[in-house]
C-alpha cells in the first residue's frame, strides 16, 4: 500500500501519521536582514559535448549533448555554512510524547517557519539552534491549508541567521537543490537532489463542506532525501535561498518502528506562497483564501475526455459545485450525467482559462488563485460548455 507522510516526528509513543495537504493570498515578506557573509561562490562548470552517432533516420538532424560535470564540492559546503545557522529543530512535547520537526529563520525579529503539522495541537515549543543554545517558541500563526506555522522566540540577536528567500516561479524542472532539517533525529543534516517536477497538488489539512478536503497547489516535488523529522525545513537553491518548505513524501517503504522512509518523491511547500501567507500569520495569526466552491479532476485523461464528451482534455473539469458558494452564484455548472465511467459525471464545465491565462489542469487554476487573487476579487473564466465558449465573471469568497 502507499503512504503520504506528514514528516514531521519520531513520536516516541505514539507512531507516525499518514499525511497529505493545500493552499492561496498577502503582502510579500520583506527581504531579511542577514549578517554579513563571504557570498556564495557560483561554480565556474565545465561542459562535456557527447557528439551524436549517425542517426537511424537519416531524415532526422541530431545535435550534441551537452551535459555538465559534477558540481563542485565546495559550492554545497559553502551553501551548508552559510544556510545551516539558520536552520532549527523543533521539538514538541505533548501528554502522548515529543516529537521533532524542523524549522528556518526568516528574520531578526525571531520570527521561524515551520509546517503547521509539526506543531498541531501545541502553542509552545522548544526551539534548537545549531549553535547549542536552546529556548522556548510561541506558535503565534497557523494555516491549515498550506501547512504552515510561525513560532516566534525571543532570542539573542547573534542566534538569529535569517535565510534569503527566492522566487519560486524562476525555478524549472532539473535545478540542483539542498534540503537541511532533523530527519531522525539527527540535527543539521543536508541532503542533494533536484527539483523532479512542478504544479503538484495535496490535499489540504482543512475539511471543505462536504466533508472532503480543500486541495493546496503549486507544490514542488523533488528527489532530494527527507524524511521523517525534516518537516518544515527549508528546500534551497545553490545560491543558498530558499524556494520551498519540506512538508511530505510518498512512499511504500517503512523501518520496524513503522517510520515512513525517502523513497526519491518528496513536496515542498512553493515559497511564493509562502511570502504571501507568512505575513498574514505574523499580523493576523491566520490566512484568508480565495474560494471558488468547485472540485474538479485534477487532469483529464484520453478515456475521460471521450465518456466527458468533451472537445479537448486540456483544462479544469468541474465536476461538481458547492450550493450557494460563488461558483455557484456566477452559474457554473458541475457534472451531472452517468457516463460508462464509475462516478464520473458528463454535463459540468469545463475551465480553459481564467483572467485571460491557459489552464491546462486544476493545479494551474489553484497556483494562479494562490498567487495572484484574494477574497473579495472579480475573476473572469474561460468555459467550455459543450461546444460553446462563454465567459463568466465570478466575485471570489473566503474559504469557510
Amino acid at each position: 500500500m502507499r503512504f503520504r507522510y506528514r514528516l514531521l516526528v519520531l513520536l516516541l509513543v505514539s507512531s507516525i501519521f499518514m499525511f497529505s495537504c493545500q493552499a492561496l493570498s498577502v503582502a510579500p515578506i520583506p527581504s531579511p536582514t542577514t549578517e554579513p557573509s563571504a557570498p556564495i561562490v557560483t561554480p565556474t562548470i565545465e561542459e562535456v559535448i557527447i557528439e551524436p552517432q549517425e542517426a537511424l533516420d537519416p531524415q532526422v538532424t541530431e545535435i550534441p549533448v551537452v551535459i555538465n560535470e559534477f558540481l563542485p564540492e565546495n559550492v554545497l559546503v559553502d551553501i551548508y555554512e552559510q544556510s545551516n545557522p539558520g536552520v532549527v529543530a523543533i521539538q514538541v512535547l505533548t501528554d502522548s510524547g515529543n516529537g521533532l520537526g524542523s524549522g528556518f529563520v526568516i528574520d531578526k525579529d525571531g520570527h521561524i517557519i515551520t509546517n503547521y503539522h509539526v506543531v498541531e495541537g501545541v502553542t509552545e515549543v522548544e526551539v534548537d539552534f545549531p549553535t547549542g543554545y536552546k529556548t522556548r517558541g510561541e506558535v503565534i500563526g497557523t494555516d491549515t491549508d498550506s501547512d504552515l506555522a510561525v513560532v516566534k522566540v525571543d532570542t539573542p540577536p547573534e542566534q538569529l541567521h535569517p535565510l534569503p528567500l527566492g522566487d519560486s516561479s524562476q525555478i524549472r524542472v532539473g535545478e540542483t537543490v539542498v534540503a537541511i532539517g532533523s530527519p531522525f533525529r539527527f540535527n543539521g543534516t543536508m541532503t542533494t537532489g533536484i527539483i523532479s517536477s512542478l504544479g503538484r497538488t495535496l490535499d489540504s489539512l482543512r475539511t471543505a463542506p462536504g466533508g472532503s478536503y480543500f486541495t493546496a497547489g503549486d507544490i514542488i516535488q523533488t528527489d532530494a532525501a527527507i524524511n521523517p523529522g525534516n518537516s518544515g525545513g527549508p528546500l534551497l537553491n545553490l545560491m543558498g535561498e530558499v524556494i520551498g518548505v519540506n512538508r511530505a513524501i510518498e512512499t511504500y517503504n517503512i523501518n520496524a518502528e513503522s517510520d515512513p522512509l525517502n523513497s526519491g518523491i518528496g513536496f515542498a511547500i512553493a515559497i511564493n506562497t509562502v511570502k504571501r501567507v507568512v505575513p498574514s500569520l505574523i499580523s493576523e495569526g491566520k490566512f484568508d483564501y480565495p474560494y471558488l466552491g468547485i472540485s474538479s479532476l485534477p487532469e483529464i485523461n484520453l478515456l475521460q475526455q471521450e465518456a466527458l464528451g468533451l472537445a479537448q482534455a486540456n483544462g479544469a473539469y468541474v465536476t461538481s459545485v458547492t450550493p450557494d458558494s460563488p461558483a455557484d452564484d456566477a452559474g457554473i455548472r458541475g457534472g451531472s450525467e452517468e457516463t460508462d465511467i464509475f462516478n464520473l459525471y458528463a454535463g459540468g464545465d469545463l475551465i480553459t482559462a481564467i483572467d485571460g491565462q491557459e489552464i491546462m489542469t486544476f493545479s494551474d487554476l489553484l497556483s494562479y488563485l494562490i498567487q495572484e487573487k484574494s477574497p473579495g476579487d472579480i475573476v473572469t473564466f474561460t468555459i467550455l460548455r459543450g461546444e460553446q465558449e462563454i465567459q463568466l465573471e465570478l466575485v471570489l469568497g473566503k474559504r469557510p
